[in-house]
């Protein structure tokens, strides 16, 4: 089977990057993700949550995932647990669980002599000998590379010295990848086959869990082993007209000045990242309290990352009985969020289970044009009729013309837009295409991204001239 990047596929192979701290599979990650893909702790000993990414090596899709920092000896003061050593823990069960579902398991030493973190996670490791890969790091110019060789005799067939910092043998590292999966079963995916992913997220005690129970006919609860903490991800599933969902209850966002505890910070990162694995997030507010800033930041988030996004007042059964009441809370949200006017806000209960069907059916829809494609042909007429009804500025210094749009990518939605002045192109001009893509050609629930481009024929002459310059 031949393998498209445009195209997304399903039933992806994994391979897991694990050793101990400080061994360079961020960077290693980065590397073979072909782009930088931050992964960063701000606070300090707070160990990372897994973080997981599709990625193409040599022409193959496949999934690769970077897990946190792997502490052995994670008990102090006399062997009881502290918060450090609780968010170790919550690490380290991550990680076995990445282990085991990985097909391709890459053990990231550091060159030099191993240590005796290093031994014991080798040990640990043996029953997945058959799917592991040792991978030695640092090695750049041979560095301390006849050290690393004693590594074969803890029982590896081979090992790869790489440099994941300055890229030496990185592709023979590639190479061993690609050789090492099976892409028998990789399938093109379909989006009316897969469930739509839904994140439940918001400010704590606004009926996050209430609503995941609500939805997956379940009592679920989550609990943490340190009281007085926040809860975990739990992920569920319900169908709703023929339809598959799962759902991701999350941990409440609080402001930051407010998340004091690490293993809260730790959950509260989870429950943005979230966000990353979601198709629609749907937007908890409690409706007695109103929108607040956090509320705003948190549409903010879901909007820079392309999600669709739903509004959910809940509680609205202990809402006054008035006439207009939505109505005057629905302008409220509109006056404070004048940009995400495109994003549905719907009244329900999660506790009585009123207008349950009416925030489903609106999430159908939104989930319908998160995976809509426009022709290029289809849209560039469309964008013809939208720069006669409104012509672009014709000053010398606002002057520019649009040459044709094509869309990118969807789900995440995208736009380029090739123009002969890019920087000429106001971003008041922008929000006017916007708003007559979400009209016209059917985007109107979600956010669009639209990149303004120079043309290849305006960049071709800009390089040409910069070289007489030169010359």
């Amino acid at each position: 089977m031949e393998f498209d990047p445009q195209y997304k596929y399903r039933k992806l192979p994994t391979v897991v990057l694990a050793g101990r701290p400080n061994v360079g599979k961020s960077t290693l990650f980065n590397r073979l993700l072909h782009t930088r893909r931050a992964i960063t702790d701000p606070t300090p000993g707070v160990t990372r949550d897994p973080v997981a990414m599709d990625a193409f090596i040599n022409g193959k899709p496949l999934r690769l995932m970077d897990t946190g920092g792997f502490k052995l000896d994670r008990k102090a003061d006399g062997g009881r647990d502290i918060p450090d050593d609780t968010l170790d823990d919550l690490v380290v069960e991550k990680t076995l669980g990445a282990l085991e579902s990985a097909d391709l398991i890459l053990l990231i030493l550091e060159a030099g002599e191993l240590t005796p973190e290093d031994e014991e996670f080798i040990g640990l490791l043996r029953p997945y000998q058959k799917k592991l890969l040792a991978v030695v790091n640092k090695t750049e110019g041979g560095r301390r590379e006849n050290e690393s060789w004693n590594i074969l005799s803890y029982g590896f067939d081979k090992v790869l010295m790489i440099s994941a910092e300055h890229g030496d043998n990185v592709g023979d590292l590639e190479d061993a990848i690609i050789a090492r999966l099976d892409f028998s079963k990789v399938e093109l995916d379909d989006p009316d086959k897969r469930p739509i992913r839904i994140a439940i997220v918001g400010k704590p005690n606004t009926g996050k869990s209430t609503l995941s129970n609500r939805l997956t006919s379940t009592t679920a609860s989550i609990v943490s082993n340190i009281p007085g903490t926040t809860r975990d991800v739990v992920e569920g599933h319900f169908s709703y007209k023929n339809r598959d969902f799962q759902v991701l209850d999350t941990a409440g966002i609080r402001r930051k000045s407010k998340v004091t505890e690490n293993i809260e910070y730790y959950s509260v990162n989870r429950a943005i990242k979230t966000m990353d694995d979601a198709d629609i997030v749907f937007l908890m507010i409690d409706a007695q309290e109103g929108l607040s800033d956090q509320d705003k930041k948190i549409a903010a988030l879901a909007d820079e990352r392309g999600r669709g996004i739903i509004m959910v007042l809940n509680k609205w059964d202990t809402m006054p009985d008035v006439k207009n009441t939505f109505t005057a809370v629905q302008d409220r949200i509109h006056f404070l969020f004048g940009q995400m006017e495109y994003a549905p806000i719907m009244p329900v209960s999660a506790q009585t289970g009123s207008g349950i069907d009416a925030l489903l059916n609106i999430a159908v829809r939104m989930y319908a044009q998160l995976n809509l494609h426009t022709d290029t042909g289809a849209l560039n007429h469309a964008l013809e009729r939208w720069l006669t009804e409104s012509p672009p500025p014709s000053g010398p210094q606002t002057r520019f013309k649009l040459k044709y749009a094509v869309q990118v990518s969807d789900n995440p939605v995208k736009f380029i837009v090739f123009a002969s002045r890019p920087k000429a192109v106001s971003e008041s001009y922008v929000s006017y295409l916007r708003n007559k893509i979400r009209r016209d050609l059917g985007y109107s629930l979600i956010p669009l991204g639209i990149e303004i481009r120079a043309s290849a024929k305006n960049d071709l002459t800009r390089k040409n001239s910069s070289r007489k310059e030169r010359h």
